[in-house]
């Protein structure tokens, strides 16, 4: 093992090595998911639609009901409010 100044050189080449394979590798991957997405898109799905499908399958089921019931909340407070303001107006 080569050491300058007691810093085994090798072991952290080692490190940067298997980061660099790592980056390649998810480089790669999203590479991959590009061509998903644009397959899809090619069939006329709404890509925009699919990622938010995901973005909500990553959260729990607790998680999601709770943001939906907050999202419905707000959207009701929201018409009421442009509603009491088109009455004022």
């Amino acid at each position: 093992m080569t050491e300058a100044a007691g810093i085994p050189g090798d072991r952290i080449r080692s490190f940067i090595e298997r980061v660099e394979h790592i980056d390649d590798e998810i480089k790669a991957l999203n590479e991959g998911k590009k061509e998903v997405f644009a397959e899809a898109k090619g069939e006329g799905f709404d890509v925009k639609v699919l990622r938010e499908i995901l973005r909500l399958r990553k959260q729990d089921k607790d998680e999601r009901d709770e943001q939906e019931s907050l999202l419905d909340l707000y959207l009701r407070a929201l018409e009421s409010a442009g509603s009491s303001q088109a009455k004022a107006a």
